[in-house]
């Protein structure tokens, strides 16, 4: 297995279970998509959805405009911890209770349909919000079912058939999020489509939001592609595109380290027990589903594993790996990747305890954000 080992520290220092994300890293990351914004004057939103370690905003904020949210909670944490930066925000559908503040907090308001458009947009003040529609063009090379919004049952985003602009007077932009983890290579096929269906708009809004999934960071990435294409759009519509990546800003930039409970053979196989649930600490270990990075699996080791989680889930199983040596309790492993749809989507199924959160400073030295006990679980039930 390829493994990262960009991060450096020190792993016997920290409390297990635990999320370890490198300052330094971030910042990397930060650069790469700085640097994109830069040359062709395009705006990065940062997608809360996968990381939204607000510690690290003041870091991240000098880099990007803004962030985006999924619903009141995301968009208020940006406006409270990114202070005079933009919020965006995008909901399936709006609830009427809460859409007064999301009005008064967000500056782009993004509807999944001309009906929700026209409920709520007479509440929002144009002069000071953005209001846009999302789309769905009808193409997608996302391959997991769950993650993709272009499925022919889906409700995400509004389909050509279904969009008459004329009725929705007051719209700006528009926005399409077709992508997971991909490259600028499916950017440009998708753009086709979205042209195809909707380029005859654009010639009429002021900006067009190419959403999240762009891998922006990740080391094999083609940036001339990227901003060919955003440089292409925005002088043929005379439109200011918007990325909103989650992963791209800290991809490879945190670990979950991990402590061995227990070593076991049983039915001819050996097991080992972590104080670390896929179900709860990693849930996109069932999900996607993926085996993760482990720093110091070996491929061609003697010594096989199925490391499981201590939950009673049956299928709380993060993988099979192999190592140079044997696993003995107490030993430490480390997840790599493991900064970006982890905090936001962990849970305390079990009545398993919420790994603790460090920021790992430019020098090495890992400082505990954030620790969590019985009351943070049982104020949840």
């Amino acid at each position: 297995m390829k493994t990262n080992n960009d991060l450096r520290f020190d792993i016997t220092a920290v409390k297990t279970p635990c999320y370890a994300v490198d300052e330094r890293l971030i910042k990397r990351n930060m650069k790469i998509l700085d640097g994109v914004r830069r040359r062709t004057g395009c705006e990065i939103l940062l997608a809360q959805k996968a990381f939204s370690m607000y510690s690290l905003y003041p870091l991240m904020s000098g880099y990007i405009d803004g962030t985006t949210a999924s619903g009141l909670y995301e968009a208020k944490l940006g406006r409270e911890e990114m202070p005079g930066k933009q919020v965006h925000i995008y909901s399936p559908a709006y609830k009427d209770s809460e859409f007064d503040e999301i009005a008064l907090v967000c500056d782009h308001i993004v509807f999944n349909s001309p009906a929700q458009y026209n409920r709520f947009c007479d509440r929002v003040n144009p002069s000071r919000t953005k209001c846009g529609i999302r789309v769905n063009p009808l193409y997608s090379e996302t391959e997991t079912e769950i993650y993709n919004p272009c499925s022919p049952r889906s409700r995400l985003g509004t389909r050509p058939e279904d969009l008459d602009i004329s009725k929705c007077g007051g719209i700006t932009g528009l926005h399409f999020h077709t992508m997971c983890e991909q490259g600028s290579d499916v950017l440009a096929r998708t753009l086709v489509h979205f042209e195809k269906h909707f380029g005859k708009y654009l010639y009429d809004m002021e900006w067009v939001n190419f959403g999240g999934g762009h891998h922006i960071t990740r080391e094999d990435y083609d940036l001339d592609i990227l901003e060919s294409e955003i440089t292409r759009i925005q002088e043929k519509y005379g439109v200011r595109v918007i990325l909103e990546p989650g992963e791209a800003h800290a991809l490879n930039a945190g670990v979950l380290v991990s402590e061995v409970l227990d070593v076991f053979t049983a039915g001819g196989v050996s097991h080992a027990i972590l104080d670390t649930s896929a179900a709860c600490h990693m849930p996109d270990v069932l999900e996607m589903p993926y085996t993760p990075r482990i720093t110091t699996a070996d491929e061609n080791g003697l010594y096989e594993y199925i490391l499981g989680g201590p939950t009673c889930l049956a299928g709380d199983v993060i993988g099979t790996y192999r190592f140079a040596r044997p696993l003995r309790a107490g030993d430490r492993l480390v997840f790599e990747d493991m900064a970006i749809y982890t905090m936001c989507k962990n849970n305390t199924f079990n009545g398993m305890q919420l790994p603790y959160i460090y920021r790992i400073d430019p020098t090495g030295a890992a400082k505990l954000e954030k620790c969590f006990g019985y009351e943070d679980f049982k104020c949840r039930l």
